[in-house]
């Protein structure tokens, strides 16, 4: 049986990635070993999108939020700066620099949210 979902983020440096995700967004974490931080990240959804075959195996990291303006001021107080928001319709969207790591998106969804389903 499936118990939980294992994201994995890429980066040229592991550590100051690992520190944003420690120290800036507060993820409680486990260490594997070695410093090698395991997140437990916030509930989360899977959604499968069409694509092109050039994208296809392409996947994408998205935060959700409750209140962009708000938590975009919490990130802004933290040193963290975001790219403007563009309403795209399913939802409002910035993208967040994670240092070592490129970026990663954050949004307020319009939708409903699956990880809101009762089991």
């Amino acid at each position: 049986m499936i118990i939980a979902a294992h994201t994995v983020i890429f980066a040229e440096d592991a550590e100051q990635a690992r520190a944003f995700f420690r120290d800036v967004l507060g993820l409680p974490n486990v260490d594997a070993g070695g410093g090698w931080l395991i997140f437990r990240a916030p509930p989360s959804e899977l959604a499968v999108h069409p694509s092109e075959p050039s994208d296809s195996g392409r996947h994408s990291l998205y935060l959700v939020c409750d209140d962009i303006n708000a938590t975009m001021a919490e990130l802004a107080v933290k040193g963290v700066s975001c790219s403007e928001v563009s309403d795209e319709g399913w939802g409002l969207l910035t993208s967040v620099r994670v240092p070592g790591a490129g970026t990663i998106g954050l949004y307020q969804a319009k939708h409903s949210l699956a990880h809101l389903i009762p089991d």
